[in-house]
């Protein structure tokens, strides 16, 4: 049985488990930063509880393509209030922090955040894995090549999917060796990849599963499903879906 330890409670992945998602940022690529009033954020995370998520995804960095980057001091003034909020008002919930920066990680793990979430998967900041094994919680590993302001231009592959399987090997031995024990793998859908390769990927996630480990499949208002239906990005789905 694949599960992870979450605050000291086991979850397993015998059904697919829900992230919802809360972007408090002016440039985020579906909401524009709809929710940075804070009794709006308040109102919606309610409201996702309500709706049975099972995690909150909590991000202050728009990781969108070609997204301006922002200073770590800038990162933490938008996510940190935020996240202690949210911890007073629902301190049930288990909330992953959406962040690449290590120092932004160690002070939200720090406040009492449950996971990390990490689209460079420990590349961009080779002390993140470090942080996420001091605090002994799980550890979202996502595929992306470059950055969020170079990605768009880094899509070739020998093979795709073979070239993320290495890729996932080499980062989850890394975070294994630190001493990371759950880890949760993440394609990365957009990051990288174009629309072609963004459903070649959706239909082989089964390949996946030789890691035996949860697979997070982060879908939620991408241009891969909304452009191809004709529709807005807010009449999409809100949702990603680990599994």
């Amino acid at each position: 049985m694949i599960e992870i330890n979450c605050n000291g409670q086991l979850i397993d992945f015998k059904t697919p488990k829900v992230m919802g998602v809360l972007n408090v940022t002016p440039d985020s690529f579906y909401d524009g930063g709809k929710y940075r009033n804070l009794k709006e954020l308040l109102q919606q995370t309610e409201k996702m509880i309500t709706e049975g998520v099972d995690f909150i995804d909590l991000g202050a960095y728009s990781s969108r393509p070609g997204a301006t980057n922002i200073k770590t001091s800038e990162e933490k003034k938008r996510l940190l209030p935020i996240l202690e909020e949210l911890l007073k008002q629902f301190p049930s919930s288990f909330y992953s922090i959406d962040t690449f920066r290590s120092s932004v990680a160690d002070e939200a793990l720090g406040m009492g955040a449950h996971i990390i979430n990490d689209i460079s998967a420990g590349k961009l900041d080779d002390k993140m894995m470090h942080v996420v094994a001091k605090y002994k919680v799980p550890y979202i590993l996502m595929h992306m090549k470059g950055t969020p302001q170079t990605m768009n231009s880094l899509n070739q592959y020998n093979n795709l999917i073979s070239d993320i399987k290495f890729y996932f090997s080499e980062q989850i031995q890394k975070a294994r060796a630190i001493g990371v024990a759950d880890v949760i793998i993440d394609p990365g859908f957009g990051f990288a990849k174009n629309n072609v390769q963004n459903f070649e990927l959706l239909n082989s996630l089964d390949l996946f599963k030789s890691f035996e480990v949860p697979i997070l499949a982060g879908l939620s208002r991408k241009s891969m499903i909304y452009k191809n239906l004709g529709i807005k990005p807010n009449e999409c789905f809100k949702w990603n879906f680990c599994t």
